[in-house]
């Protein structure tokens, strides 16, 4: 019996640690990440009333500048979360290589490097992109700012931005040229 007993206590013990860690995950995950709009994979998009406001943020060019997304107020942004060691990001870069090359009078194209001083520098993001032989303009989240902003939790994840600074995409993974493609003709309306 007091075997029984034990077993049955440290089994719900496991549920309800299970339990409370679930919760806290929805609770912070709600907390952090902006409401942004479904992608077009998981059934839709903001409509006219549920637009919602990009956030602004600040990040680094090449050479240590600070860069504001609000910058770019009035021009459509793809904005592109990434770093050199991650391979889904890896497979999507050269789509948005060739985007930026058919795009880059009308668009603007803010393809972020998480970098966290360990896993991702800006040296290794920059040798990557060279090595490549990518054209569009890299810039660094060095101190986590958009990410945070963005509620950024797994990588790559992109979102689209019309002229208007709304969110009118966003999609958490890597996706194909005609998503991109797609997604860039969204917000060029």
């Amino acid at each position: 019996m007091k075997t029984n007993g034990k077993i049955l206590l440290g089994f719900l013990a496991f549920v309800a640690f299970f339990a409370v860690v679930y919760y806290a995950y929805n609770t912070l995950s709600s907390r952090f990440r902006p409401n942004l709009p479904a992608s077009s994979e998981t059934g839709g998009s903001a409509g006219e009333s549920g637009k919602t406001q990009a956030p602004d943020f600040t990040v680094y060019d090449e050479k240590g500048n600070k860069v504001k997304l609000s910058d770019f107020q009035g021009k459509p942004v793809v904005l592109n979360f990434w770093a050199s060691w991650c391979p889904p990001c890896k497979g999507e870069m050269p789509h948005f290589d060739s985007q930026y090359q058919k795009e880059k009078d009308n668009v603007v194209f803010l393809m972020i490097d998480l970098v966290d001083g360990q896993r991702e520098t800006q040296e290794k993001g920059q040798n990557y992109v060279k090595e490549q032989g990518f054209a569009f303009p890299v810039y660094f989240d060095k101190e986590q700012e958009a990410a945070n902003t963005y509620g950024i939790s797994a990588i790559p994840d992109t979102v689209f931005i019309d002229r208007d600074g709304y969110i009118v995409n966003a999609y958490q993974g890597a996706i194909d040229e005609a998503t991109l493609a797609a997604g860039i003709e969204s917000i060029k309306k």
